[in-house]
């Protein structure tokens, strides 16, 4: 890879800002970034510069703002590659304003991926998850696992998602797609100063515990203790942001390579870990008891899901590098950091 100049969709976003650190780090690579700033912070762009020494521009504007995006790329074109990940992405969000989650997802898709045919770009990288596998039993979960009944709208808009990239991959040959399935994306960059910070109040885990530990939460409460678990929590393969951010420029010269149509790649650490489980890494990290209740089951939660990775090591030549005391130790890192900066 080199002189190339890629769009990312959702920059200011925790997995977006990432994988722009990431993108930065190979020589002759622009980023251009769009996000309307709906769930993020714009100082998201000044850590980004402080850790890689280049500013990137961010374009302010809705990707359902057809019209918008049209003056952008005519702006900011040509483009060798798009990264998408602008979307809403909480299940319980989505499970209380379900057209939300439908109008967003998928017309913001739509929009970008027309505008891409037609100025003719040749790579689109998709930002999906795990949760269009649904409910399974068998585990781990592989690329070729049937995807069951989505247990929430947002899991439908990716999947639904995946079938509208693969059509536009059918339709238009010149377009080499490349969706890729994240588990569960946790932890914060090395140095401590970028990660997750949402705007709205958190529902996935790593940052509720955070936020408690900091004391901007009163306690984490654990969704769910009947599920047919070894301890009755879910369970989740978490893996930490910066291997799947390093993923999306792997995906990049993949898709350079193959060429044409669309392909499907697990992110994941190929190993399950309950709640509890996290909750005790976290505290062994952190030498902290941290307050927590059990609870009830969430609605659009699935009860276990892991992942089989043996594709994205070989086709992709990709594996997850960091270990769960890695992805807790990072992510309470940047915890500290960013309560001294605010």
């Amino acid at each position: 890879m080199g002189n190339e100049r890629i769009l990312v969709t959702g920059g200011a976003g925790y997995i977006g800002s990432h994988t722009i650190v990431e993108l930065l780090a190979v020589p002759g690579i622009e980023v251009v970034s769009v996000d309307n700033l709906s769930n993020s912070d714009p100082a998201v762009f000044g850590r980004i510069a402080r850790i890689c020494g280049r500013e990137v521009r961010n374009h302010v504007i809705d990707l359902c703002d057809a019209r918008a995006l049209d003056r952008m790329f005519a702006n900011e074109a040509p483009f060798s590659g798009v990264i998408h990940f602008a979307a809403f992405k909480s299940v319980p969000e989505s499970m209380a304003d379900p057209r939300k989650y439908y109008h967003n997802n998928i017309n913001s898709l739509l929009n970008i991926l027309e505008t891409s045919v037609r100025n003719g770009v040749p790579k689109f990288i998709f930002s999906s998850s795990c949760s269009v596998y649904g409910n399974i039993e068998r585990m781990p979960v592989s690329e070729t696992t049937p995807l069951g009944r989505a247990e929430s709208p947002y899991a439908h808009t990716k999947q639904v998602g995946e079938r509208i990239v693969g059509e536009y991959a059918r339709a238009h040959p010149a377009l080499a797609a490349i969706s890729l399935r994240y588990f569960n994306p946790v932890g914060a960059h090395a140095s401590g100063q970028l990660g997750e910070d949402p705007i709205n109040p958190p529902s996935s885990l790593v940052p509720v515990i955070t936020r408690t530990a900091i004391g901007k939460m009163a306690r984490v409460t654990v969704f769910g203790t009947d599920y047919p678990t070894r301890d009755g929590s879910c369970i989740r393969d978490y893996v930490h942001v910066s291997d799947i951010a390093n993923a999306h420029v792997k995906a990049l010269d993949r898709a350079a390579r193959n060429g044409t149509g669309v392909e499907v790649f697990n992110l994941g650490t190929g190993t399950g870990v309950s709640v509890l489980e996290a909750i005790a890494a976290f505290e062994q990290v952190s030498g902290m008891r941290l307050p927590y209740e059990l609870g009830q089951r969430r609605s659009g939660d699935v009860g276990a899901i892991w992942s089989d990775t043996t594709r994205s090591r070989e086709a992709l030549g990709w594996k997850a590098e960091r270990d769960l005391l890695a992805m807790m130790g990072t992510a309470w890192a940047w915890e500290r950091h960013r309560s001294e900066e605010k």
